[in-house]
């Protein structure tokens, strides 16, 4: 080739003589983590139906709260009604919330309990309307006959599965060129489409809701998953709430009394706590007044990945689902996202009538939720 003189800066990529330099490599900037499927980790089982039940059951309750607002002598009240008399026996030993009196239950007829007042020697203490009482445990009479049996009903609960679908389709001019940084065009298509329905299973396992009819769904309705969110009834927290911590900004204190409420209240072993970015800045803040470094330190480090509290020793995870004002508090243990048999994401070829290959990505999922006041959530946290 005869000598040009030309620099390469001023040829450009338009002369033959100057090859492309494209990396191999495909940059992807979408977010695509799925934090909470992967601290949850694979189902030991399927989905068998797309109606998906599993049993609970509880213990007898060993407290309940006084319902009476006729007391007229409250240190020297010997009968009283509470909320639920069928938690109660003769001989049992009873106790209100910070009280020292101890009571012992002569008789129950409905929901009105007849107590000896300051048993044991204790002295008797005022008792008030809604005021919780602990039953610390029946004494029995020597050679007395067997008691009423007593037992609580199992219950089925359930949860939809929701179908997770994507199209493919690659030309025939597409799938025969040669490509820069991808090998099949079909298989990097694939790919992609698997990265995105993983990244909105694990947010409808947050966030999703059902509908509130045909929920089973029909050829109009479309049958969707009751997500994490959805799910907790009992252990709901917010900001104003009667006992719980003042202030809109997360600190220790809110996530020991949701931690010490949840133990309180279940055998939860809550060892997980879920938040978006804001709110884990907030938890890493809690040590950072602590914080020490000598001269010789040329890193700083400012995060809590895991929690140790007297209710339990909690990872914290990051997922970019949660909302921003929430914090979720969850028992691993008694959660799973499960495929319906048969159904976990696959791809299915589909024919074609034209010059291109086509299919589609399905994949079927339910989330199972044991147990729901085995775990908790804050909510309306601030977050600015």
């Amino acid at each position: 080739m005869a000598f040009t003189g030309k620099a390469t800066y001023t040829a450009g990529v338009t002369l033959p003589e100057i090859a492309e330099d494209v990396s191999d490599i495909v940059g992807i900037i979408s977010p695509a983590e799925t934090s909470l499927l992967d601290a949850i980790g694979d189902p030991l089982r399927e989905a068998r139906s797309t109606y998906h039940e599993w049993l609970e059951d509880s213990l007898i309750p060993n407290k309940d709260t006084i319902s009476d607002s006729t007391i007229t002598d409250p240190d020297g009240e010997t009968s009283f009604d509470v909320a639920n008399g069928s938690r109660f026996r003769v001989g049992d030993q009873i106790q209100g919330f910070e009280s020292e009196e101890l009571m012992l239950v002569t008789g129950v007829s409905n929901n009105t309990l007849t107590v000896v007042r300051g048993y044991a020697g204790t002295t008797a203490e005022n008792i008030s309307n809604e005021q919780v009482i602990f039953i610390l445990g029946n004494a029995a009479l020597e050679g007395d006959d067997k008691p009423a049996a007593r037992f609580t009903n199992r219950i089925r609960c359930g949860n939809y599965t929701q179908i997770f679908t994507a199209g493919v389709e690659v030309s025939g001019t597409n799938i025969a060129s040669s490509h820069l940084g991808i090998s099949d065009e079909m298989d990097y298509q694939k790919s992609e489409r698997l990265r995105e329905l993983i990244r909105d299973l694990e947010n409808t396992v947050i966030n999703g809701g059902q509908p509130t009819a045909n929920a089973q769904g029909s050829a109009t309705v479309r049958r969707s998953m009751k997500g994490i969110i959805q799910s907790i009834d009992t252990n709901v927290f917010r900001p104003g709430d009667s006992g719980f911590p003042t202030g809109t900004g997360l600190d220790e204190a809110k996530i020991n009394y949701v931690l010490r409420q949840i133990w309180e209240n279940s055998n939860g072993n809550v060892d997980l706590i879920v938040v978006g970015g804001y709110q884990k800045r907030k938890i890493n803040s809690f040590l950072t007044a602590s914080r020490s470094f000598g001269p010789s330190d040329k890193s700083y480090t400012d995060m809590v990945s895991v929690y140790e509290s007297d209710f339990g020793v909690c990872r914290i995870i990051t997922s970019r689902w949660v909302p921003q004002d929430a914090v979720l508090l969850l028992d691993s243990s008694r959660v799973s996202v499960l495929p319906l048999a048969g159904r976990s994401f696959h791809f299915k070829p589909l024919a074609s009538s034209g010059d291109y290959e086509c299919g589609q990505l399905i994949g079927e999922y339910t989330l199972e939720f044991k147990n729901e006041a085995a775990h908790g959530i804050i909510r309306d946290l601030a977050v600015a």
